[in-house]
């Protein structure tokens, strides 16, 4: 658990927005999201074992947490997620992500969040 905090940390550090899913004093779940101009990653959090990242094209109107495509997605422990989203290569990078892959059902969220 150590090392999550230490991950979350450096996300934090690195100006994500977090996002809290459900009571803010236990919540559902919690999430992350860092706005690039054309695209966002996504970290979704379910637990120290369920935990899922990836990266959406963004439009005009695109909802992060309920994407029709992703063009990279992990899913894992949380550590091993934080780990996969902080190396993720950014975008325009010779080694981005650029597929278009149907996401997985840990990319999405259905409940409502408050921005922390």
């Amino acid at each position: 658990m150590a090392e999550v905090v230490e991950l979350l940390t450096e996300l934090r550090s690195r100006k994500w927005v977090l996002y809290v899913f459900g009571p803010h004093d236990g919540p559902d779940l919690v999430a992350a999201v860092f706005q690039w101009p054309t695209c966002a990653d996504v970290l979704i959090l379910r637990g120290e074992d369920e935990a899922s990242a990836y990266r959406v094209p963004t439009f005009p109107g695109t909802d992060v947490f309920t994407p029709d495509f992703v063009s990279w997605q992990y899913h894992a422990s949380a550590a091993w997620a934080l780990r996969a989203v902080l190396t993720l290569d950014p975008p325009g990078h010779p080694r981005a992500p650029m597929a278009v892959l149907r996401p997985a059902a840990g990319c999405v969220v259905r409940s409502s969040c408050v921005a922390w």
